[in-house]
């Protein structure tokens, strides 16, 4: 049977030193059926220039205006015929042979939707990166954690999560999914702009009846934080904004009648907390995520595909809260907090 095809769409944004440093491991892929792509993001930097003239043989879209990672995975998808999508961040380095185990797992289970290699740190390599580690899971909250990372805690790899498992979410900064899967669901949500859309569009995907997976045989190197940095406070209002609104997009009415109370509660706690440690960034970002809510939930959601999750459909779900484990029981990593390897 043929390979099927895979284009492999990097989204990129002033990153010209990234794509220098990172475009060359890529270009060593031996998938056989491949398209490399860079999808410019309206750079003001010199990237496409350089793009054209040092990597003649990576093919451009260029987007004339900042979309952000949702919108602009949109609209450059739109431009792109493959079998498989797979995103990744330009500031990821590829292992030799990491495409293949992932399609082999995905032509294995029909069923499968999205996938994530194994997340390892760029800067300590044997180590799980924040971004998705080995996989992402969600609790009761919506907090997002991942196999190998419990909030800011990030494991020595040591193989403990070296099984091919369904999880909750794939990591964005390497997501492969099925071009099929991705129209279907019509994509990400871009009113996101960007932050945690992944996790909406697998939460999403697994409602309708698709696994995600992680899939370890394949590994990259993350650096992370390449476009905003820890700490940014507009970053930090885009991760609580977009997770109350994925809440509120998802869950049932029922439950969404008191998770929404306990998290504006709790963010408000990490709000003041930064307040009076001399950060009133951060909590002003928060108090800002919290108005863009209300104000969403006023005007109405627009919940596409807004059916009942089909009967255990949905994986990677921890029906605790990892901050009570993490700060109150003083449980520190994936396995301490679910009991199981995923």
């Amino acid at each position: 049977m043929p390979h099927p095809r895979v284009a492999v769409v990097i989204l990129n944004w002033n990153g010209k030193s990234l794509l220098e440093q990172f475009l060359p491991f890529l270009e060593k892929s031996s998938y056989p059926n491949l398209e490399l792509i860079v999808a410019d993001n309206g750079s003001s930097d010199s990237s496409v220039s350089f793009l054209k003239k040092q990597f003649p043989k990576i093919n451009t879209i260029i987007l004339p205006e900042n979309l952000g990672y949702a919108g602009g995975y949109n609209s450059a998808l739109q431009q792109v015929k493959a079998d498989y999508y797979f995103l990744l961040n330009s500031d990821v380095e590829v292992s030799p042979g990491w495409i293949e185990p992932i399609v082999d797992l995905m032509e294995t289970h029909s069923n499968i939707a999205a996938c994530q290699p194994k997340l390892l740190s760029y800067h300590h390599k044997n180590q799980f990166e924040y971004a998705g580690g080995g996989g992402g899971w969600i609790d009761s909250l919506g907090y997002p954690f991942a196999r190998g990372r419990v909030l800011e805690e990030c494991e020595i790899d040591h193989g403990q999560y070296d099984t091919a498992t369904p999880i909750f979410w794939a990591s964005g900064a390497a997501f492969c999914i099925r071009a099929s899967a991705f129209h279907e669901m019509k994509g990400f949500d871009a009113s996101f702009f960007a932050h945690q859309e992944e996790i909406d569009l697998c939460w999403r995907l697994q409602r309708k009846g698709y696994q995600i997976y992680a899939c370890p045989q394949s590994v990259v190197w993350h650096v992370g934080g390449s476009t905003l940095p820890k700490g940014n406070s507009q970053k930090t209002f885009l991760n609580y904004r977009n997770n109350l609104w994925m809440l509120a997009k998802n869950l049932p009415l029922a439950t969404l009648c008191w998770v929404i109370p306990v998290r504006f509660a709790l963010d408000a706690l990490a709000a003041y907390k930064s307040l009076f440690s001399g950060n009133p960034g951060y909590w002003w970002a928060v108090a800002r995520s919290h108005f863009a809510l209300i104000g969403r939930l006023i005007k109405g959601f627009d919940k596409p595909g807004n059916e009942s999750p089909k009967k255990n459909t949905l994986t990677g779900r921890y029906k605790g809260s990892i901050l009570f484990d993490y700060f109150i029981k003083g449980k520190k990593t994936f396995l301490e907090i679910t009991g199981t390897h995923g």
